[in-house]
């Protein structure tokens, strides 16, 4: 990930659903809480929330039902009109865009994938895949060429004159994605896509799309209600409730540090050794002797070198380059469990 300008940019947005939003925010006391308004009639989707998206960056946006994460993410792309605050897309106010721009920025630079597949059941894989540059004018052997590249690229090479009712569950999901990817999107919208496959599939969808996300790089803002999911993808976790971001910040901080009593409830049952990562507790003005744990291990990784190991500071080193060192008492409080 790089230290660029960020790919999308929200600065206080609101989205309030009621008879005249932008109205009411106009008027709204400061510090109106959620149940607050909606007892004014209103309904706050998204409550001021700030936040960036690096280029690269997998953000992944979680909350229970009805938190707001699908409503933020629509606002990004501005399939929600904002109600109040500024949301920058490469640098673009969005909100100040025509609606032929909006839609040239949808078609050549988003791709979404939604918890409900929305294949079209009468055409093909292949059909399916190509549809977007069908849309966009795309010629007939050009589209059908990338939908082949796509398609290759998500395991489903021979299975391109398939029909969807002829394909499993996570198999159609597959198609979903490659469909999104035809277009060669610099930023993926992803809602839930696999959270109506069964835990084995799931993970094998988990596993690909990290494999993916490792060969393409893209941007991506990844919906879920699942914290094992999140934290096994993100780069940061965003977790919302009532419209707002209770708290954004890496898995390791997250779990380590939770920022609020609800972040807390959402992390009480995590293996933190499964999550926290020797960079994570490596202090760099520490030293230690002997060989460097590897800066991208966790702690259940470690566990028997933490175990057996007498050095009071451990150095940690990742690739070569040293990045201090971790107190062995420390990272034994996360494997173990702290007095």
């Amino acid at each position: 990930m790089t230290q660029s300008a960020p790919v999308i940019s929200a600065k206080n947005v609101w989205k309030i659903f009621g008879q005249d939003p932008q109205a009411y925010l106009a008027k709204m006391p400061a510090g109106h809480s959620f149940d607050d308004i909606r007892a004014d009639g209103y309904i706050a989707g998204v409550k001021d929330v700030s936040i960036d998206v690096s280029r690269g960056e997998m953000l992944v946006i979680m909350g229970l039902s009805g938190s707001g994460k699908s409503t933020l993410v629509r606002c990004f792309s501005r399939l929600h009109d904002i109600t109040g605050g500024t949301i920058e897309v490469e640098g673009q106010d969005i909100m100040a865009l025509s609606e032929k721009d909006l839609i040239d920025l949808r078609r050549n630079k988003m791709g979404m994938v939604f918890q409900s597949f929305g294949l079209l059941p009468h055409r093909t894989v292949l059909e399916n895949v190509a549809f977007p540059l069908e849309m966009r004018g795309q010629d007939r052997h050009a589209r059908r060429e990338r939908a082949m590249e796509v398609i290759k690229l998500v395991g489903l090479e021979g299975r391109e004159d398939y029909f969807p009712r002829e394909l499993s569950g996570g198999q159609q999901q597959r198609v979903g994605i490659a469909r999104s990817l035809a277009i060669e999107p610099d930023i993926w919208f992803l809602d839930e896509p696999f959270s109506a496959l069964d835990p084995l599939i799931r993970r094998e969808m988990q596993d690909e799309f990290l494999r993916l996300q490792a060969m393409l790089g893209k941007t991506i803002v990844f919906i879920t209600h699942d914290f094992d999911e999140a934290l096994r993808l993100a780069d940061r976790i965003a977790i919302m409730k009532d419209g707002a971001v209770e708290q954004c910040d890496t898995p390791d901080q997250i779990v380590l540090n939770p920022a609020t009593e609800y972040v807390r409830k959402f992390t009480e049952e995590i293996d933190k050794a499964r999550v926290v990562k020797a960079k994570v507790l490596a202090q760099a003005d520490q030293t230690g002797k002997g060989e460097a744990v590897d800066a991208n291990a966790t702690m259940h990784d470690l566990a028997r070198l933490l175990v057996n190991d007498k050095r009071t500071m451990i150095p940690v080193a990742d690739g070569g380059t040293g990045l201090g060192a971790m107190s062995r008492q420390a990272a034994l409080d996360v494997l173990l469990g702290a007095d």
